[in-house]
């Protein structure tokens, strides 16, 4: 049951109706979609031409693609062109790979002035190291679980 608004409250929502912006999430939906889609075809190119082309194994042509794909992102971060395309984009560039590493350069190219290992050396890590070390130790805590697994089946 719905209860009658006064007048004040109709008025209030008549304001927050105007001034509340429209909400993007659709179109920033399609970006991200179609950006983060390009990025991982530009990756797999690179990993089909490793195998085709040069004769690669399947292992080797995906961590080729995968090297590339780093490769490109911090070069387009230290080019400030990575920036641009992560406004446009949203988490369409933050979701593969590349978004890994502009978190490494990113900060390592704030702090280049404060020298390479009190500044790039001890910030680079910043945002990627939580996520290296919970990585890390996930990967430790699940192998172990796994190895004591197998030792009873």
């Amino acid at each position: 049951m719905k209860q009658k608004l006064t007048r004040e409250q109709r008025e209030y929502d008549e304001l927050v109706h105007r001034v509340t912006p429209r909400s993007e999430v659709p179109w920033a939906l399609v970006k991200a979609f179609v950006v983060g889609g390009i990025i991982c075809c530009i990756g797999q190119l690179v990993a089909d031409c490793g195998k085709n082309l040069w004769g690669l194994e399947q292992k080797d042509a995906s961590t080729l693609g995968s090297v590339f794909l780093v490769f490109l992102a911090s070069l387009l971060t230290g080019l400030g062109v990575f920036d641009q395309l992560g406004k446009f984009a949203g988490a369409g560039t933050f979701v593969p790979i590349t978004g890994f590493a502009n978190s490494i350069v990113s900060p390592a190219m704030e702090f280049k002035r404060e020298g390479y290992v009190l500044g790039v050396g001890a910030k680079m890590f910043t945002v990627a190291g939580p996520v290296l070390v919970y990585g890390i130790t996930s990967a430790v805590i699940y192998g172990v679980l796994y190895w004591l697994w197998s030792l009873f089946l």
